[in-house]
């Protein structure tokens, strides 16, 4: 699949992005041959693998789900910069 400089064009111009025709030519460039390895990895026959978690040989450990530290709620509302008793208090951010 080859990129033309028109796709690369309206992209940007969806995206916000300006770009010169220098970088522009350059960028589909790199798209097309991005996408050309794409259509090479899709002829490749994948349907007796199986799916992988990780590149190692392990398996998850599952841990039971218990709850640890079940009344912190107060040394965390310690941390608040603004004193209350229900929630976590910050400053305002956005006027």
């Amino acid at each position: 699949m080859a990129i033309d400089l028109k796709t690369i064009k309206h992209i940007s111009k969806l995206s916000r992005i300006s770009l010169e025709d220098e970088k522009a030519q350059k960028l589909a460039g790199d798209l097309s041959s991005i996408f050309e390895f794409i259509e090479k990895l899709n002829e490749l026959k994948t349907e007796e693998v199986e799916p992988l978690t990780s590149i190692a040989e392990t398996t998850l450990k599952f841990r039971s789900d218990e709850v640890k530290n079940d009344n912190i709620r107060e040394k965390i509302l310690k941390n608040s910069p603004a004193e209350n008793e229900d929630y976590f208090v910050v400053p305002k951010v956005i006027e």
